[in-house]
């Protein structure tokens, strides 16, 4: 089968390593080809941590589709964020292609040979750790959980530090070492109830008992920690990458105004971004999250990256949707059971994520439905919410409408936040 490629034109991509390096040759070709092809508005695009390559192209190649039509006569540029990711092949993407989307829509134990190529990839070294692991989900021995759970710390790495947190209390937290300072095996039960939890009106969705229901729940404690660990390389990405990236734009082709999009870790990536953008680079004039998977305090007092906002030469916009199980079940339920031993009373609330109820205590934020803005335009500045609800709905569980994302009238959302038009 062919690789999938991105249609519009001009398209280049910018790939980084998990330290936030750049390919060279790829930066410097777009910092060339922005001058040569005379882009005025140039649009950057930053994956998931559930995206490997293959899918990421395809995402952007169906988001980008409509640009060109909504703003014909703009001078416009397309960019490809690609950094080093992951998908677990059991979460499905809506209405994507079969060979991007394979797995089931029932809850799966075992880890498939694309999930632990997957791995092997992103955690290189540590073959021999997912081999175990993988014969573990197979075997569902009885009293292996603390194994299970000591593997999955040491195949992941997961560690606090500062650019693994979301919020001041986080620093703190010790965040994620605490999930394995409890007992495995409950927390591989209370990660089953939530699967079931996202699946409550979906009949093919049916968790097993006893010691299988356990064992689900154990692969989900791996993705989970998978989680952690990309949460911390996005933000890495973002603030030593990308962010120097736009500083060398800003100062080699001044005229060009960027735009940052990012989905579900993609937009802590392109958040983070802000705070690597060197202080006289004015040239990011919108950012646009989607489906944001991290803290919607994130951009408030408490946040680490209060005022950060600032930065953006207009406004900060932050899609969300009631649909998206991924972060309005399991997001939560992974960020109380890392750092936070007071159980889940007000758990949406102190450990939800912007792309399930937006940005939240920010002054002067205001919160406006998708069809407000595409009526009335997106505000020119400040940080609002925009719930997309409306479209953002469809996808099976664990995720529900996490990856619903490629919509005209999410492109139009875009375009309206950076103020394109044909000249």
């Amino acid at each position: 089968m062919a690789a999938p490629e991105v249609h519009v034109r001009p398209y280049w991509e910018l790939s980084f390593d998990a330290d936030g390096d750049p390919d060279p040759g790829r930066l410097d070709a777009l910092l060339r080809g922005v001058r040569e092809r005379g882009v005025r508005d140039l649009v950057l695009f930053a994956h998931g941590w559930n995206d490997d390559h293959d899918t990421a192209t395809r995402l952007y190649d169906r988001f980008f589709a409509p640009f060109p039509s909504l703003a014909p006569g703009a001078h416009l540029g397309y960019v490809g964020v690609l950094w080093p990711s992951m998908r677990f092949t059991d979460e499905r993407i809506p209405d994507f292609a079969p060979a991007a989307t394979a797995g089931p829509a029932v809850p799966r134990t075992a880890l498939d040979q694309e999930t632990r190529q997957a791995l092997d990839a992103v955690f290189p070294g540590h073959a021999p750790v997912v081999d175990r692991l993988a014969g573990l989900l197979d075997e569902q021995p009885p009293d292996a959980f603390d194994e299970f759970g000591g593997l999955v710390r040491q195949l992941t790495g997961v560690r606090t530090d500062g650019i693994a947190a979301d919020t001041v209390p986080e620093l703190s937290a010790h965040s994620a070492l605490a999930m394995f300072q409890q007992d495995t095996r409950d927390i591989c039960l209370r990660f089953s109830d939530a699967l079931a939890e996202t699946a409550r009106d979906v009949t093919s969705f049916r968790l097993p008992d006893g010691l299988s229901k356990a064992w689900n729940g154990a692969h989900e404690l791996l993705r989970q920690a998978t989680y952690f660990a990309m949460k911390r390389r996005a933000g890495t990405v973002g603030q030593k990458g990308l962010g120097p990236a736009l500083g060398r734009l800003a100062a080699e082709a001044p005229q060009v105004r960027a735009h940052l999009v990012g989905h579900s870790f993609g937009a802590r990536l392109v958040s983070f971004a802000l705070a690597g953008l060197p202080a006289q680079a004015r040239n990011v004039k919108s950012v646009t999250l989607l489906q944001g998977a991290f803290s919607h305090y994130s951009f408030a007092r408490r946040g680490v990256l209060g005022g950060r906002q600032a930065r953006i030469d207009g406004p900060l916009v932050g899609c969300y949707s009631r649909f998206d199980t991924a972060l309005g079940v399991l997001y939560p339920l992974a960020s109380c059971l890392a750092g936070d031993d007071r159980g889940a009373v007000d758990l949406g609330l102190r450990w939800g994520a912007l792309g399930h109820d937006g940005i939240l205590e920010v002054n002067g934020s205001v919160r406006k439905s998708l069809a407000e803005v595409l009526g009335a335009g997106v505000p020119g500045s400040g940080c609002v919410s925009v719930d997309a609800s409306q479209v953002v709905r469809n996808g099976p569980p664990p995720s529900g409408a996490h990856s619903d994302i490629c919509h005209p009238e999410l492109a139009r959302v875009v375009l309206s936040a950076g103020r394109v038009a044909a000249p």
